[in-house]
């Protein structure tokens, strides 16, 4: 949804300025104290409950609010949120099982000779070349897809919530049209947050290669001086620049729902995320940790469950008896493969989506704390307009 006409909208969304302020709707006459009777409708019970005309209050969420607000958007939204991953990912997955299997038959033949040498004997430049050149070719195709797939599915979450958050029926074509038209958007801060990370991996690799290299030396007798203070070089930047990325990361994480929800492209989308979140970084950083920490168990309960289900004998696995060639053995293991190939999408759809939801409720809980966004979000909703709600415990960030 870009900026103006929406309640999320970009400038004109903001503190329900003229796009959804008084006068426009159903805010005019509703908001503030009148919608609750000003002070005498208090009446000594305490202010009343603020709106809740989706999965959310309409007021600052704590943390049980944001929780519980991503699984009940799971209820309401999970054929949409969920469809549109699995089309994503198995497009996906398509996409680069034809790519190898366009690498295999232009290798396959040298893949073959590799395979079919000598004990003892080693395989040739020549040899290895063309195998190299191939997989490498496909890795990179993979990445760029994985890229493409997760800012699908990055703009998928947003467009669900937009409609779940406010009370609405989540429409699958909908989400669909809003998530693709602001995927180039989403790719462009998927790209540039991970720029952020590049430096302590490079610095954590150097280390992690130089410290082999220190120890294979050393077990030569040959020292390994220069790889040891390498090694020590690269770990001592990791632990520098490791702080620094994650302080950033949380500062452009809201940027993917800002691309969505206000129509921004990637540079604005993070510099309106570096804003939402002044004030507010410990508390996104620990809930958004939180929902990553909650993901990554469910995901590794999947992984081993399918570990445990290959073990049986039913899981297709065979091993490749003599005589055998690797086409034989494939398809031998084709019944592990599918096996591992759903356990797979299962966790990746898990981890792709939820610490989303929770990044998403994070962005409307910024602007309602800080940009009055809830009367906005109520007018939207034909709900009536908060009043006034005690105010939001400072948070240093």
């Amino acid at each position: 949804m870009g900026p103006g006409p929406g309640p999320y909208g970009g400038a004109q969304g903001h503190g329900g300025a003229p796009g959804w302020g008084p006068g426009h709707g159903e805010s005019s006459g509703r908001g503030g104290a009148q919608g609750y009777g000003g002070a005498p409708g208090w009446g000594g019970w305490g202010p009343p409950p603020a709106p809740k005309p989706g999965v959310i209050p309409l007021r600052p969420l704590d943390l049980g609010d944001v929780l519980s607000g991503a699984f009940a958007t799971i209820g309401r939204g999970w054929k949409q949120l969920y469809g549109t991953a699995v089309a994503v990912y198995v497009l996906a997955a398509l996409a680069v099982g034809g790519a190898l299997v366009v690498a295999y038959s232009a290798v396959g033949d040298r893949l073959h000779e590799i395979i079919d040498l000598p004990p003892g004997e080693d395989p040739s430049w020549d040899q290895a070349q063309p195998l190299v050149v191939a997989l490498a070719s496909v890795w990179v195709f993979a990445v760029l897809v994985l890229l493409v797939s997760t800012a699908v599915v990055a703009a998928a979450v947003p467009a669900v919530l937009q409609d779940t958050v406010l009370g609405r029926p989540v429409v699958f074509g909908t989400v669909w049209r809003r998530a693709w038209g602001k995927v180039p958007a989403v790719l462009g801060t998927v790209l540039l947050t991970g720029l952020i990370a590049l430096v302590p991996m490079a610095l954590m690799m150097l280390g992690f290669v130089a410290l082999m290299v220190s120890l294979v030396t050393s077990l030569d007798g040959d020292g390994g001086g220069a790889a040891s203070g390498l090694a020590a070089l690269g770990f001592l930047g990791l632990l520098a620049t490791a702080p620094v990325a994650v302080w950033l990361w949380v500062k452009f994480s809201l940027a993917p729902h800002v691309a969505v929800f206000e129509g921004q492209g990637p540079v604005g989308a993070m510099r309106r995320s570096w804003d939402l979140v002044r004030g507010g970084w410990w508390r996104i950083f620990g809930i958004s940790l939180l929902a990553y920490l909650m993901a990554a168990v469910v995901s590794f309960v999947i992984r081993q469950s399918i570990d445990v289900a290959s073990a049986f004998p039913m899981a297709g696995a065979a091993p490749l008896d003599e005589g055998e060639d690797i086409t034989t053995f494939l398809v031998g293991m084709s019944g592990w493969f599918a096996l591992a190939l759903v356990g797979q999408l299962v966790a990746q759809i898990v981890t792709s989506t939820f610490p989303q939801l929770v990044n998403g409720l994070l962005y409307v809980d910024q602007r309602m704390r800080n940009e009055n966004l809830a009367p906005v979000l109520a007018s939207a909703a034909g709900a009536p307009a908060p009043g006034p709600q005690p105010p939001a415990p400072p948070v240093a960030g």
